[in-house]
C-alpha cells in the first residue's frame, strides 16, 4: 500500500500546489509568504507573477521595499510613506479602470512586505489589520463588477515587531496566520540538506544565521554546491486550509528561474521527497544480499535436493496398512545405537 498512497499523495498535493501558485478557481483568497534572511520571498514572489502573465491575471504589486516596476506586473503602487487608507484607494482606483480596458476578472495582489507597515507611525492608533486586508477582497459596492480577487503578502520573519498597544490584543503576526487560508515558509534548500544529514547521524541539528545566537551573525552561508549538482533551490513548507477545515501539510523544491523557460507551463514545483539530493534513489537489491549472511552453506546442492526427495517418511508408510487401527501404527527401524528395553518400548 505504501507505493499507491505515494503516488496519490504525489498527483494530489502536485495539483493543489499548481492550483495555489497558477490563482486558479480563488482556491486560496488569502496567501501568507513567511521568509526570512536565509531565504528571502523574492524567487517565489517572481513565480505567482510569473504564471499570473501566462495565465492572463492582472497583477497589483503594493511595494513598501521595491522601487521599480518588475517585469509583468500591471499595476505599480507605491505604499512608502502612505497611510492604509491612501493605499487602499490608491489601488481600488488602479483595478476600477483595469477592469474597464481589460476583460479579464481575475486579479492578484502582492505585497512585497507587510512589516513597514505594521511598524509604520502613519497607519494610527486606529489601523486595524483584518479591516485593511478585507477592503481588497470585498469589491467596492454591491453593483460593481465581480473580480476573483487574490492577495498575497509577505512577512518578514527576522523583522522585530513594535509592542502591542493593548495588552490582551493579539500579535499582527498571530492575526496573519489565523486569517491566511494559505501559509507557505520559505527555507534554504542547503540548509534543509545539512539538517537532514545531521538527523540522519542522529546529531542534533544545526541552526543558521540570527537563531546562531553569535555576535555578528547575520545570515549561514553554506556550499551551493552538493555533489557535483546545483542545490540553489527553495524549499516551500505549505500548509494549506480547506473550507471544511482539513489543512493539508506539505514540502515542496521550487527550482531557479535559470532552470526553466519563462513561457514554460508545465509545472517545475516538485516534492521534496522526490529530489535526488534530498532522498538519493536506492541501489537495487540482488539476490545475494537479500539472504541472510552465514558462516556456512544454506542452500542445497542438487545431489542433496534429490536425496531429499527420495527419503519416505514413516507416517506415509502408515497409511498403506490394511485392516482397521492400522492406519494408526507406528513404524520404527532400531539402529545399532539403540537401547532395547521390551517393557518401556514396546509398542
Amino acid at each position: 500500500m505504501a507505493p499507491i498512497n505515494l503516488s496519490h499523495r504525489r498527483t494530489h498535493n502536485l495539483l493543489l500546489i499548481s492550483k495555489l501558485l497558477g490563482l486558479r478557481d480563488t482556491a486560496s483568497p488569502f496567501t501568507l509568504l513567511l521568509d526570512s534572511l536565509e531565504q528571502p520571498a523574492t524567487p517565489l514572489i517572481k513565480e505567482y507573477i510569473r504564471r499570473a502573465r501566462l495565465s492572463k491575471v492582472h497583477v497589483t504589486l503594493i511595494a513598501f521595499e521595491t522601487l521599480k516596476q518588475p517585469d509583468g506586473v500591471d499595476t505599480f503602487v507605491s505604499a512608502r510613506r502612505k497611510n492604509p487608507q491612501d493605499i487602499a484607494k490608491e489601488v481600488g482606483s488602479a483595478s476600477q479602470v483595469s477592469t474597464s480596458s481589460n476583460s479579464s476578472r481575475r486579479r492578484v495582489i502582492i505585497i512585497d512586505s507587510i512589516n513597514p507597515l505594521l511598524n509604520s507611525k502613519t497607519a494610527g492608533p486606529a489601523f486595524h489589520l483584518p479591516t485593511f486586508l478585507s477592503s481588497f477582497l470585498v469589491p467596492p459596492s454591491p453593483s460593481a463588477p465581480k473580480i476573483e480577487t487574490s492577495l498575497v503578502v509577505t512577512y518578514h520573519q527576522d523583522v522585530p515587531s513594535l509592542p502591542a498597544q493593548q495588552p490582551y490584543s493579539p500579535s499582527p503576526f498571530s492575526l496573519l496566520t489565523y486569517l491566511a487560508t494559505t501559509v507557505i515558509t520559505l527555507h534554504s534548500f542547503t540548509h534543509i540538506l545539512a539538517q537532514k544529514a545531521a538527523r540522519d547521524r542522529s546529531l542534533v541539528a544545526p541552526v543558521f544565521g540570527l537563531e546562531e545566537e553569535q555576535d555578528g551573525v547575520l545570515l549561514g552561508r553554506l556550499d551551493k554546491v552538493v555533489g557535483n549538482k546545483s542545490a540553489e533551490c527553495v524549499v516551500l513548507e505549505m500548509e494549506h486550509r480547506r473550507k471544511s477545515g482539513r489543512g493539508v501539510v506539505e514540502w515542496y523544491i521550487l527550482p531557479p528561474a535559470s532552470q526553466y523557460s519563462p513561457q514554460q507551463a508545465k509545472e517545475v514545483v516538485t516534492l521534496l521527497d522526490d529530489h535526488p539530493l534530498y532522498r538519493p534513489p536506492e541501489e537495487p537489491a540482488t539476490g545475494a544480499e537479500e539472504e541472510p549472511e552465514s558462516t556456512f552453506e544454506l542452500r542445497l546442492t542438487d545431489r542433496q535436493r534429490r536425496e531429499r526427495e527420495g527419503v519416505v517418511l514413516p507416517y506415509f508408510d502408515a497409511q498403506s496398512g490394511d485392516g482397521p487401527g492400522e492406519g494408526g501404527r507406528i513404524l520404527y527401524d532400531m539402529g545399532e545405537e539403540d537401547d532395547f528395553d521390551e517393557e518401556e518400548d514396546e509398542i
